[in-house]
């Protein structure tokens, strides 16, 4: 009976298990292309662990930006990373992890200088760098998939 009681006890204590957690959100945020098949942002229930699919250079019509152009595709992907945390109150300062996929390993050098442009370069996030021969479709260089943790949870999306 004692041991019953002190589990009711501990469920009801603030921060505890038991305490609701709000759901899991998912977020096509205006300004990125309309996904088929996922979704660009999810919130985990812990409303702080945010997942983002892999960003392309795509505009919001589902055009790509800079066929051809390593530089150019990599400055629209970040500008998708940008949009897809801040709809979420999220800035790149949140990013704890990212995997980046590249059609071309000679473009790390140029991958590197803009990443030090949009990452804290005293507090990087992880990073995983793969080759691949080639992505959804064949005109796109570079793929970046993020996970960010936001610094409290968020119920309505803004901070």
């Amino acid at each position: 009976m004692l041991h019953r009681a002190l589990l009711i006890m501990l469920a009801l204590l603030p921060g505890s298990m038991a305490e609701a957690q709000a759901p899991v959100r998912y977020v096509n945020p205006p300004g990125l292309t309309k996904p088929t098949g996922y979704t660009h942002v999810v919130v985990a229930a812990d409303g702080r662990t945010v997942y983002i699919a892999g960003q392309v250079a795509f505009d919001s019509t589902g055009q790509v930006v800079g066929a051809g152009d390593f530089h150019a595709q990599a400055e629209k992907v970040f500008a998708n990373l940008r949009l897809a945390l801040a709809s979420v109150g999220g800035s790149f300062s949140d990013v704890v992890k990212t995997t980046t996929l590249i059609t071309d390993i000679k473009q790390v050098a140029a991958l590197r200088e803009l990443r030090a442009r949009y990452f804290d370069q005293e507090h990087p996030p992880a990073n995983t760098l793969i080759p691949v021969a080639t992505l959804a479709r064949a005109d796109l260089l570079i793929e970046i998939e993020a996970v960010a943790v936001l610094p409290s949870p968020t119920a309505t999306g803004a901070r």
